[in-house]
């Protein structure tokens, strides 16, 4: 399992709007509404370093209203949950 965030920065008044579009692509699951230089964060999890790139290139930066993004590929997780065991349900290894 890979894991992004992607930061976006986003036209006046059509953050929303690039949210909930954003939401609905496949590989994301999250969206955050944030404060500070950015104005959105989307959290990512794919299989491979190929959906990724499809998920940011072809998904999110395809979204009418998007003005920058920036893309943060993350190396390990570190959480109280079990991230890798709850996403990983019905994905199959080859």
């Amino acid at each position: 399992m890979l894991s992004a965030i992607v930061l976006l920065t986003t036209e006046r008044d059509k953050t929303n709007k690039v949210a909930e579009t954003i939401a609905d692509a496949e590989g994301v699951t999250e969206v955050y509404s944030v404060a500070g230089r950015y104005d959105l964060a989307a959290i990512v999890r794919v299989k491979d370093n190929d959906e990724l790139a499809k998920v940011v290139t072809e998904r999110i930066r395809a979204v009418p209203g998007i003005t920058s993004s920036e893309t943060l590929i993350a190396f390990r997780v570190y959480s109280r949950h079990d991230l890798e065991r709850m996403f990983s349900i019905g994905m199959e290894h080859p």
